[in-house]
């Protein structure tokens, strides 16, 4: 019997840590859609970031690197840029919008970050490819709203979440260039951990705020979704992830948001019944070749984690893919 250190062994772990990240941060656009029936869309974003960072506090490191105060208060800020306002605005948006549409929204993160990064880094230049990636996106994003254009039956919610979605993506690209500026010196987990429980604070102060009026209902659908979006699709995704990064080529993990991208349209397609026309398949083209692109370019700042980013639905953060919901 072959041992768990052979060339295969390894390969297969190598492969199923791979599958598992992408088809984990896929998912997290259905789960959140359907929990979103449950409980009100900050009340849900912040038990999610609580329970998360509760887990990743472990694995943080904090007791051999605690952060002075300025590093502290820079990483609550940059937080709040990365999770607490995107995972805000991307669930208030899901209530109104295809997790399909959420997901390919968000996809022009890798957009984003090169033009964000061209206005913070000086040492990242506008090149034709990265000119032409922005286009592609833009492009994308109408074409993928085509039919309801044609029709001029674009709801008012629609549009709104739409445009929720992409000034979460933007906000999430603002805090990776600022990572990248401003917080290289932190380590990755414990940036991470600050993040998630100093966001998930105001995510659920915020609901306090403006969702008291609101029921919750935490059903065992529910409290489920939480439990595999922290657990699953934040704690686990990211050790996993940080294992890959010293194993595989760094355009191999680049790829992943685009693999995750199309689990969540196929997802969202199958187990919520959406809708697949041409403007889907149009604009989902269009908006992940661009992010494909904009991945391909040598001197784009380092991908991050939506969630997380991210956080993202998707996990957004630190130096890795971005994630989703």
């Amino acid at each position: 019997m072959p041992s768990t250190s052979s060339p295969g062994a390894s390969r297969a772990r190598l492969l199923l840590a791979y599958i598992a990240c992408f088809v984990l941060w896929g998912s997290t656009w259905s789960v959140v859609k359907v929990a979103l029936e449950d409980l009100p869309p900050l009340r849900f974003a912040g038990a999610r970031m609580m329970l998360a960072g509760l887990v990743l506090l472990p694995f943080s490191g904090l007791r051999r690197s605690r952060p002075d105060a300025r590093t502290l208060w820079t990483l609550l800020g940059v937080g709040l840029l990365q999770i607490a306002l995107p995972y805000g605005l991307l669930f208030i948006a899901q209530q109104w919008i295809p997790s399909s549409w959420s997901a390919l929204l968000f996809s022009t993160y890798a957009v984003w970050l090169l033009l964000v990064g061209r206005m913070l880094l000086p040492d990242q230049p506008l090149t034709p490819l990265k000119l032409v990636s922005a286009a592609l996106g833009l492009v994308g994003i109408v074409a993928l709203q085509h039919e309801h254009l044609r029709g001029l039956n674009l709801s008012g919610l629609v549009v709104a979440g739409c445009l929720l979605t992409l000034l979460a993506t933007v906000s999430i690209s603002l805090a990776n260039v600022l990572v990248r500026r401003s917080l290289a010196h932190v380590p990755t987990g414990l940036s991470v951990c600050v993040q998630t429980l100093s966001s998930s604070v105001l995510l659920l102060a915020a609901s306090l705020a403006f969702e008291s009026h609101l029921p919750g209902h935490w059903t065992p659908r529910a409290v489920g979704a939480i439990v595999y979006l922290a657990v699953g699709a934040t704690a686990l995704t990211y050790q996993l992830l940080f294992w890959l990064l010293s194993r595989v080529p760094l355009a191999v993990v680049g790829a992943m948001p685009l693999l995750d991208t199309l689990v969540a349209v196929g997802l969202g397609v199958v187990m919520l019944g959406e809708r697949v026309d041409s403007s889907l398949l149009l604009g989902g083209a269009l908006i992940l070749s661009s992010a494909a692109l904009a991945n391909l370019s040598p001197s784009a700042p380092p991908p991050p984690e939506a969630i997380p980013e991210a956080p993202s639905s998707g996990e957004p953060l630190a130096p890795a893919p971005r994630r989703a919901a």
